[in-house]
């Protein structure tokens, strides 16, 4: 019931994104104002490989709890979604290219965990998974992606700005 209402959440989330905005909806922001506690963000992807937002604007400390639904249909082990939000100054290509050799771990390669800041494990069709965490104290930008293999290749990225 709690993941079916997420859904429905998340969808009226996304259709209502678009509303009286022009273009694509991977280009829309995140600027939610911070308030007294942490600040949900909530993400779909889908079999298009987009996640629906690319850019999460952050103050330095501020909690933040990403939501990540998988809006598609394909099975997980085809085209299944992940948040992972990486340090300041990680190479992201890289991350990506070992993450593809790391499949019994759902593409989150443990030997790279150090350059992992947060993340949402992998989630199949209509699932999702979130995570909290404190955005950096350090003003700057920090990449997202998806590491299944090809979507981050493909554009399955975005950026936490933090100012």
């Amino acid at each position: 019931m709690k993941s079916s209402l997420r859904l429905t959440l998340a969808l009226f989330a996304l259709i209502t994104a678009g509303c009286g905005q022009k273009g694509d909806l991977s280009t829309a922001v995140a600027t939610t104002a911070p308030q007294a506690g942490t600040r949900t963000v909530e993400i779909t992807a889908g079999d298009n490989m987009k996640f629906s937002l690319s850019t999460i604007e952050a103050k330095p400390g501020e909690e933040i709890k990403v939501i990540l639904t998988n809006i598609g249909t394909q099975p997980k082990e085809v085209m299944g979604h992940n948040w992972i939000l990486l340090k300041g100054g990680v190479d992201a290509a890289g991350y990506s290219a070992a993450a593809i050799l790391a499949k019994d771990t759902d593409y989150f390669p443990a030997d790279r965990a150090g350059d992992v800041l947060a993340h949402i494990p992998l989630q199949g069709p209509r699932k999702s998974g979130e995570i909290t965490f404190k955005a950096p104290m350090q003003p700057g930008e920090y990449l997202f992606l998806c590491s299944f293999p090809a979507h981050f290749q493909v554009g399955m990225k975005g950026v936490l700005v933090v100012k």
